[in-house]
C-alpha cells in the first residue's frame, strides 16, 4: 500500500491518529472487532492498558494473517467502556500502540459504548488496511 497521511495545519495537530489517509492499493482487509479474547475465548487483562494491547496484537494478528502490516492500516475505531479512563490511560495506550503499530498512524476514533460483546471486555479494536 501506498499510504499519504494527511494533517492539514487548520486542524488542531493530531496525537496518535492521522486526520486523513489517503490509501492506494489493490486489496482492502476489513478487521473485525476484536477484544482482549485469548485463545480459548477467555478475556484476559485485569487493566484497560492490559486489555488494549491484547486486542491491538489480536488486530495485528488478523492483518498478518491478511498479508498485511500495521503501516497498512487505513482505519482504527476504539471502542470504550470508559472514555474517562480512556483519557486518563493515553499515554500508555500510545506507548502501547507505537510498540505494536509503529508511527503511521491510521486515521482513528475513540467512540464511548455502554458495553461491549463480552461484559468484562473494556475495549475493543476494529478496522481496515488497504495492502498493495
Amino acid at each position: 500500500m501506498t499510504a499519504e497521511r494527511i494533517n492539514p495545519p487548520e486542524l488542531s495537530p493530531p496525537t496518535g491518529f492521522s486526520h486523513a489517509v489517503v490509501a492506494t492499493g489493490s486489496r482492502v482487509v476489513f478487521l473485525a472487532g476484536q477484544t482482549a479474547l485469548d485463545a480459548d475465548g477467555k478475556v484476559v487483562g485485569e487493566s484497560l492498558p492490559d486489555q488494549f494491547e491484547k486486542a491491538l496484537d489480536n488486530l495485528l494478528t488478523a492483518l498478518a494473517a491478511a498479508g498485511g502490516t500495521p503501516s497498512d492500516l487505513a482505519r482504527v475505531t476504539v471502542y470504550a467502556t470508559d472514555i474517562a479512563a480512556y483519557r486518563t490511560h493515553a499515554p500508555e495506550l500510545g506507548r502501547i500502540w507505537r510498540e505494536s503499530a509503529g508511527r503511521e498512524y491510521p486515521a482513528m476514533a475513540v467512540v464511548e459504548v455502554v458495553r461491549l460483546w463480552d461484559d468484562q471486555a473494556a475495549v475493543e479494536l476494529d478496522g481496515f488496511a488497504v495492502l498493495p
